[in-house]
This record gives structure tokens, sequence and C-alpha cells, in this order.
């Protein structure tokens, strides 16, 4: 005799009360099952009609009424209460737990998402299936009834009812205790425990569960549970019942012959009224596609169906007399199409997954149906890549790279893409991953992943940080950049600038983000160049076209090629016909400096100081700043702190002078960028801006004119305002934004109205003065004529 507490007494209270009121129903409605069959070689095969009323017969079947034929029998559907209805007594249990609390964190804190309570249910499901297949091989009398190894789940959408049967192992009355009355066991784990204690078995790697919660996962939609079992180690079926706020559970035998099942268990879930939405077969087949696709047994789900036919349609008398038809003429019957529905066993799952099979076994063809239906894609990918790892982690694979960008060519900032589906024995685990599986530049490729023994925490949900996690997320992550060096070295160069255009920029983002990779990532990266305009080229045969004597990989970044083709500072090298990459896109810049070099070549950026083109004569260079070096200090105190320093320029030739960036301040590129996302702040922008370098060019006449007059008279004050007016111009042409442009415009015209002065008229005398003095106007004394004088008459 059992002692229950004062939380069970009052449990006991409460459902007794409660049966009272339960045991007044209305009229019921019914499922009832049948089994036929057509000799004693064939298998077993079920039917299901549904009726109202009572239990019928049809004639293609006959009800069981030997123990060891029925499978399924008449199932009442209606109420909770209606199947509680047996004579015999039951006995009551208390759960071996803390069950108040553990109750309460499985429905209400383990699950995240309460669609899974059926990806649970199958999994245990198809666990009771792989048992006893397995138990067969050594116990050919535990598949004596010949029925089919598979799950059928059957809902009542009127009433909230889901039933699902399997035909496996089954349980004891002492198993029910064991599995179901201590919370946390795993009758799994127990299974596979003994197979690896015995001397001629090994673990079965098809079995699911492994952590002896997830039945539980019934009361996530369940006020109550009912799980009739049948094991054929036993010649008695129990039933186990339970409720979602009730802290103790009933197990009874089943005394109803209607009920008898040859072997397996039968679980009916009565649904909480706020799910019972979850009974719609519609919903059902979706949660069994999504989540349990790839089972390894066939599961039937119960759903409606239909077919065409014509029927006769009685003929309008009115219409008759309209069409005046002739009496000998024969007439024809009038018919329409109808939809006679009917409801039947459909198999919604695929017993075999496509990275199960052998990749020899699967074309092309496969693998671009497989991707467009799990993906719901319309177009073909450009690569796929199945493959199998073992050693210290073992899982399969199937990847694929898009056609298109789903998410936008802009968008890469959120990584949680649903690409990656990950499965764990076939079962479907989650997809919505945040850089576990793929780091964040590859979230655009998409695939599925299956593991065996992936560390998930207790509802299986969440994947766990750990050393295993860290390999196989190596090895997918070589594996994409093997599908994408394909595409690269494919013939069809078209497909490759598809990729590009579509994921070119989530390569660049892993320059950044993916210091490892570096080696990997660099040949995908594309540019163009000065060569290369209209075609965009590889770092490798930007290096293949290097002159010998070239050390270093020249770029320039820029807003686009145009402008990157027209800057100054592109000069020099173009006479020495050097190459240089165009940097167009914002992460261009940021990408190549985290690379900082590509086979032992580093990137140089030819708007920062210091640049060396390998033509460097220290006594040519040491000859002209002695030349120019008073004309250096002399611009440099007009610019003053506007310039950090003003030197000899060796880049070009055709310009009188560029500002180019200190060696480790942003280019003119770069602060453009951080200029507008600093949202105010300029004190950084201040720093880097003092870094600019001034560099002349001494063979230009500009330059050359200044130097003389910075020989003799250096306080002039038209010189001075030339210095002033070619430092903007500077600005401008490389690539900087001036800080008072409207300024910048007054000295241009100013420049030009002098130029311009008597180029193409003849300029009075005090325009010229005004010209020339445009703040003291002189005064001009002019000789009063009389009118009549003007003709010489008076």
């Amino acid at each position: 005799m059992h002692r229950l507490s004062k939380r069970s007494v009052k449990s006991l209270v409460r459902s007794s009360t409660a049966a009272r009121y339960r045991d007044v129903a209305a009229p019921i409605s019914s499922t009832h099952f049948f089994y036929q069959s057509a000799d004693a070689d064939s298998k077993g095969r079920w039917y299901s009609v549904l009726t109202s009323g009572r239990c019928d017969v049809i004639e293609s079947a006959k009800p069981f009424k030997s123990r060891n034929e029925p499978f399924l029998g008449c199932r009442f559907e209606s109420t909770a209460a209606a199947s509680d209805t047996s004579d015999s007594p039951s006995e009551k249990f208390e759960y071996q737990a803390e069950v108040s609390r553990l109750m309460d964190l499985i429905v209400n804190s383990l699950y995240s998402n309460k669609e899974v309570f059926l990806r649970e249910l199958i999994s245990n499901a198809s666990d009771a299936l792989d048992k006893l297949r397995f138990l067969g091989v050594t116990e050919p009398e535990l598949l004596k009834d010949a029925v089919d190894l598979d799950i059928r789940i059957q809902t009542d959408k009127d009433n909230g009812i889901i039933t699902i049967t399997d035909s496996g192992i089954g349980m004891t009355r002492q198993e029910l205790v064991d599995c179901l009355g201590t919370i946390a066991q795993s009758g799994t784990a127990k299974f596979l425990k003994a197979l690896k204690d015995s001397k001629d078995a090994g673990a079965d790697s098809n079995l699911i569960g492994q952590f002896g919660v997830g039945f539980y996962s019934a009361f996530l939609v369940s006020e109550r549970v009912e799980v009739s079992t049948k094991s054929p180690k036993s010649d008695k079926q129990y039933v186990w019942v339970g409720e979602a706020n009730s802290s103790t559970y009933t197990i009874r035998e089943e005394t109803d012959p209607a009920k008898q099942l040859p072997r397996g268990t039968r679980l009916t879930l009565y649904l909480k009224r706020d799910d019972k939405g979850y009974a719609h077969p519609e919903r059902v087949e979706k949660l069994v596609k999504n989540y349990s696709q790839f089972v390894s047994f066939p599961i039937y789900t119960w759903q409606e169906k239909g077919f065409t036919k014509e029927v006769e349609v009685d003929e309008d008398p009115s219409e008759a007399k309209k069409e005046g038809e002739d009496e000998t003429a024969e007439k024809k019957k009038k018919t329409k199409k109808v939809v006679e529905k009917y409801w039947d066993w459909e198999l919604t799952n695929e017993t075999q997954p496509i990275w199960l099979r052998s990749p020899k076994e699967v074309s092309k063809e496969d693998y671009n149906e497989f991707y467009k239906k799990t993906f719901n894609e319309y177009l073909e990918p450009l690569a796929s890549s199945h493959f199998t790892t073992e050693g210290e982690v073992e899982f399969r694979s199937v990847l694929f790279v898009p056609s298109v960008s789903g998410m936008g060519k802009d968008d890469m900032i959120n990584p949680k893409t649903k690409n990656i589906r990950l499965y764990v024995k076939r079962v479907f685990i989650s997809d919505d991953f945040d850089g576990e599986l793929f780091p964040r530049y590859l979230s655009f490729i998409k695939g599925v992943v299956d593991s065996n023994d992936l560390p998930l925490n207790v509802s299986r949900e969440i994947l766990q940080e750990s050393r295993i996690v860290r390999i196989m997320r190596k090895r997918l992550v070589r594996k994409a950049f093997e599908m994408i060096q394909g595409i690269a070295l494919s013939e069809n160069r078209d497909d490759y600038e598809k990729f590009w255009e579509n994921f070119g920029k989530h390569l660049k983002l892993g320059c950044i983000e993916d210091r490892e990779n570096h080696k990997r990532i660099a040949p995908l990266l594309r540019f163009f160049s000065s060569q290369s305009e209209n075609e965009m080229i590889s770092l490798d045969e930007y290096v293949e076209n290097m002159k010998p004597d070239q050390n270093d990989i020249y770029y320039i970044a820029s807003d686009s090629v145009t402008s990157a083709r027209n800057t100054p500072f592109l000069e020099k090298l173009l006479e020495k016909d050097l190459e240089v990459l165009f940097l167009v896109d914002p992460i261009d810049e940021v990408a190549v400096q985290n690379l900082k070099a590509f086979k032992e070549k580093n990137f140089v950026d030819i708007s920062k100081e210091d640049l060396d083109l390998g033509d460097k004569n220290e006594d040519k260079e040491k000859e002209i700043k002695q030349e120019f070096g008073q004309t250096c200090d002399w611009i440099k105190k007009r610019l003053g702190d506007k310039v950090a320093s003003v030197q000899i320029s060796s880049r070009l030739s055709s310009s009188p002078c560029v500002l180019v960036s200190g060696k480790f301040g942003w280019s003119a590129n770069m602060e453009r960028l951080m200029k507008a996302q600093t949202v105010g702040d300029t004190s950084n922008l201040d720093f880097m801006r003092s870094r600019r370098v001034f560099e002349i060019n001494p063979e230009h006449p500009i330059i050359r004119t200044l130097t003389e007059a910075c020989r003799s008279t250096p306080d002039d004050e038209e010189a001075l305002r030339a210095i002033d007016l070619l430092y903007d111009a500077a600005l401008v042409s490389s690539g900087f934004t001036p800080e008072n442009p409207a300024q910048l415009g007054g000295k241009i015209y100013e420049m030009m109205n002098f130029a311009l002065a008597g180029k193409w008229g003849t300029v009075p005398e005090y325009q010229q003065q005004a010209i020339q003095q445009p703040h003291i106007p002189e005064t001009v004394e002019a000789e009063i004529v009389e009118p009549g004088e003007a003709g010489g008459q008076k």
C-alpha cells in the first residue's frame, strides 16, 4: 500500500470530484480501425472508417476478435473521460521525483516551441520500432504478428484529440512504472547501455531518445495523456493515464477487447483548449514533414482526400421549352463534375534522406530537386557538395551555393538566416543558429547537417558550445570554400561573376572577421584595376602580371572606377606600366588592410606617404632636396597645421602637387566613409587629418615659379595666396573634402578674372586698377564739358 502526500490527496479529491461530472457525457463519435489480411503469408493492412453512433463493419474488413489479431480497436475521441470507463480496478502511484517542480520546468521552461511535442513523440515511437527490429534478430517470436513496422497519426479536430500509434516493442507494466513513472529515466538510454554491456552486440545508432523527458513534452499541449501499450513479452495490455496538473498517474489493465493491440503503443493526447489547433490534419502533416520527414520508418497520417466524378443533372423544364428541341432528336443527358471526399492513410515522410545515400547514386537533378523542395527555391544552385566526415566527429552533410542572394546584397548583419538545417539521427533539431556551424560571412551557404553525437541540451533545441562543434564548423567551412573554389575554376566564367555579384561582399567581410582562412578567401577576391577597368581580375592574375622587379601589390581606394582612374596618385605608376587595383566598394579598403599580404606580396596604398616604386636615386634626391628645401619650408610655414610636412614627390609627373595621407592615417576614401559615420564626433577626424603630407612636383612650372618667388619675395601676398589655392586644389584632386567650399570657389573666380582680363577686349584703366588693388579704389578726375560746346559751336 502506498502512502499519499497531502498534495496527492488533494489531487485525488479533485480528480474524483471532476470524474463525477465527466461521467455525464454526451453521445460520442468514434473512429474504428480494422485489420484485413488476404492470406496467412501477407502482412496486415490497417483501415480506418469514421462513423458515428456505433461500430459498423464493412464487407472487406472485419473487426478483431482474438487477442493476436487486433492492432487498433474502437477508440472514442469525444471527451477526455470517455476512455476512462473500464471496470478494471486502477492503482495509483506517485512519481519518483519532485514532480510539481520538475513537471513545471518541462512544460513551461524546457521547450521554447510547443510544436516540438510531435517530434519527441514520433522519435519515441521510432525508438520502439528500432528496438523491436533489433531484438527480433535474436528473438523471432517477437515478430510473430504480421504487422507492418510503421507509425500512424490520426486527429479529431472537433474534439481536439491526437492519436499516435506505433507497432513497436511496447511496454510491460513494470516498464511503464520505470519509464513513465520516473521522470528523466530514459528507456532508450537503458537499452543502449544493455547493448554495450552485452558481448555480441553494439549500440544501434538509429535510436534517438536519450534524455528521458521527451515523452513529457506531450503535456506542453495536452491536459491529459493516455498511453495504451502491449509488449510481445506479456499477455496483458496496460493503460497509463496522467494529467498535466497532477502529481500522480494511474496504470490499469486493458480489458476492452475492442481496444486490444497485438503489440506496440497508442498515445492519445487530449489537447488543451488553446492548443486544439494542433489537431488539424493539415497542421500535423506539416509538423511531420518539418521535423520527422526522414525518420527511418514510414509515418502515415489520416487525411481527407477526394476524387472527381461525373454525375447526371436533372434538366430544367423551362430551359427545355426555350430550346424547342425536336422530339425525334436524341436527347443528351447533362452531367457535372463533383468531388467525392473520403478519408484514408497517406504516407507523409520520406524514409531515405538524400544525404544517407552514396554520392555516386545521386544525380545532379536529384540534388537540385532536393534543394528547391527543402529551401523553397525556384533557381538551381550554383554548386553542391555531398560528403561524409569520419574520425573524431562523424556527420553527413549536403551543402549548396545559391544562385541569388536571398537576404539582399547589403544585409550581412543578421547571421540567423535559417539556411542550415541541423538533424540528429535524421530528426530535425533546428535551423536557428547564431554562428555555431557557419561564420557570419558564409551565412548564405544552404544545406543540411546530420550527426549522431552532437552535444545538445535536454530539449534538443540548442547546440552547445564544445570541441565537437568547433571541429564540425571547421570542416563545414572548408567544404564551403571548396565549393566556391570549384565555381571560380569552372570553365563557365559567368557562374563566378554571378556568384561574386551576389556574395562578393560576404567574402570581403570574411577578410575582416576570419584571419584563419585568409589563404582560402584571398584567391576568391575580385577587383577592377588600372589595366582592367571593365572586367574584374583575381589576385592571382595580378601577381602573374607583375613586373620582374615589382615587390608590392599597389592599390587605390575610391568611390568609383572613374575617380580612381583620374587620381594624380597614378601618374608615375602608369608611366612605369605598373598595375594598380581599384578598390571601389566601401568595404574593400578595410578588407585589403586586414589581408596585409598575398603570396608574400604586401599591399601598398599609393595614396600614403613614403611610396617606394623601386627607382630611388639617393644622389639625385639629395640634390633636389637641397634645391627645393627652402621652398618646402616656406610652403609649410604658410600652411601651418593643415599639413604634417611638405616633401618632394616621387609619384607625380604632370600635376604640380598632391596631398597624401600619413603612413598610419586615414586615406581620403576612408576619411570620407568615417566622416559619414561619426554622428557629429569629429575628434578622431581632427587627429587623423593632421597627418596629411603635402608633396610637390619639382618639375612642374608652377612649383618652379613659386621657388623663384620664395627666393626673391617670400612675403609677396600674391605668392602666398597662390600657395593657399594650390593646397585647396590638391585637396580636391586627392579626394579630400575642402573645409570651406565657398571660399575655394571665390579664390578660383578671382584667379579666373585676373587671368581672363584683357584677353577678349579692352579693359578700362579703372577696372585694371580695381583688379590690381581691389581694396583701395582710386578717384579719377574728369573735365566737365558744356552741352553747347560738344559740336565746337556756341
